[in-house]
C-alpha cells in the first residue's frame, strides 16, 4: 500500500477534500503487515486525530519536487515527447490545434517539460489532478517560468471539451482491480483519439531499482517508503492490456514491453492506444522505432 493513497481523500462528485483519520491510515498499513509504513503514518502531524491537511498538502508537494528529480535523471519527458510526437502526426487533423491533457499530472513537471522545450509545436498543454495543493503548486511553477499551459483542478474525463490525446505518468499502479478498466474506456468515452501512459515495468528488479533511486535522491521517509511500494505494484503487461484492451474504440499496444527489454535498464514501459483505422500511421509516424510496438502480452509469473 503507498501512504500518500491513503492519507489523501476527495469527493469524486465535487472534489473537495475529506477528512481522514490519522488511526484509520495506520491500521491499514498494520494490517497489510507494513509496519514501517504504519510507523511513518504514525508520525504525520493531526489535529483531534484528523490529520492536518494544510501539512499533508505540504508534504506531497515536497515529495512530488522530490519525486520530479528521478524524472529528470530517468528523462521520462523526453522518452513520452518521442512517442507523443508520434501520436499526433498519426491522430491529428489538418488545420486544428491539438490537445493534450496530463491525467494526475501532480506538480505538472511533463507539461511544463512539454512547454518549455516545445517540441511538439502549436499544442494546447493541460493538467489536471484531483489534489487542489498540487495543481496549485503546478500552476505556480508555470507562472514563474512563463510557460505556455494550464492545471486544472478536477476530472480529467469531465472537461468541457474533448482531448485528442491523454497522458499520463506513474498513475497506472495506484489503479487497482476493476478501476484500471475503467481509466481506459473513461478516456474511450471522453472522446480521446489516442492516449500514451508510462508506468513502471514489473520486472524482477524493479522494487531493488526503486529502493537505490528513491533512497539516493529523496529525503522524505513518505517519498522512500512508496517508492519501493509502487513498483510492487506495478502492473504485468498482460494485465495492463487486458484492462486497456476494454476499452473497444481505442487498440493498445505496448512499446519495448518487459520480456522484450532488458531488466537493468527497464525502468519503466508505455501503453499507448490508436483507433484501429490509425495504428498504421503511428507505425509509419514511428519508423524504425515501431519495431518495439507490441500488440499482444502474454501472461508472465510475477516475482513476488
Amino acid at each position: 500500500m503507498e501512504i500518500s493513497d491513503l492519507i489523501i481523500r476527495h469527493d469524486t462528485a465535487t472534489g473537495a477534500r475529506l477528512p481522514v483519520r490519522r488511526d484509520e491510515v495506520v491500521q491499514a498499513l498494520r494490517a497489510a503487515g507494513d509496519r514501517r509504513g504504519a510507523r511513518i503514518a504514525a508520525s504525520l502531524p493531526h489535529r483531534d486525530g484528523v490529520l492536518d491537511g494544510p501539512a499533508v498538502e505540504r508534504l506531497l508537494v515536497r515529495t512530488h519536487t522530490e519525486l520530479q528529480r528521478l524524472n529528470e535523471e530517468l528523462r521520462i519527458a523526453e522518452q513520452l515527447a518521442r512517442l507523443l510526437a508520434a501520436l499526433l502526426a498519426a491522430v491529428s487533423r489538418r488545420g486544428e490545434r491539438p490537445r493534450v491533457v496530463d491525467v494526475g499530472c501532480g506538480i505538472g513537471y511533463v507539461i511544463r517539460w512539454l512547454a518549455a522545450t516545445g517540441v511538439l509545436g502549436d499544442v494546447e498543454l493541460c493538467g489536471v489532478d484531483f489534489n487542489a495543493a498540487l495543481v496549485d503548486e503546478a500552476n505556480r511553477l508555470a507562472d514563474a517560468e512563463g510557460l505556455p499551459c494550464r492545471f486544472v483542478h478536477g476530472d480529467a474525463f469531465a472537461l468541457p471539451r474533448d482531448a485528442p490525446i491523454y497522458i499520463s505518468n506513474g498513475l497506472l499502479h495506484h489503479l487497482r482491480g476493476a478501476d484500471l478498466g475503467a481509466f481506459f474506456r473513461a478516456q474511450d468515452g471522453a472522446g480521446a483519439r489516442a492516449y500514451c501512459h508510462f508506468d513502471i515495468a514489473a520486472t524482477r528488479l524493479a522494487p531493488l531499482g526503486a529502493w537505490i533511486f528513491h533512497r539516493a535522491r529523496m529525503r522524505e521517509p513518505l517519498g522512500r517508503h512508496d517508492g519501493v511500494a509502487s513498483a510492487r505494484r506495478a502492473h504485468a503487461d498482460h494485465e495492463l492490456m487486458a484492462a486497456a484492451g476494454s476499452a473497444p474504440g481505442l487498440v493498445p499496444v505496448l512499446y519495448r514491453p518487459t520480456r522484450h527489454s532488458n531488466p537493468f535498464s527497464a525502468s519503466t514501459r508505455p501503453v499507448l492506444g490508436v483507433p484501429a483505422r490509425d495504428l498504421p500511421a503511428l507505425r509509419e509516424a514511428l519508423g524504425a522505432s515501431a519495431r518495439h510496438l507490441v500488440a499482444e502480452s502474454r501472461p508472465v509469473p510475477r516475482p513476488w
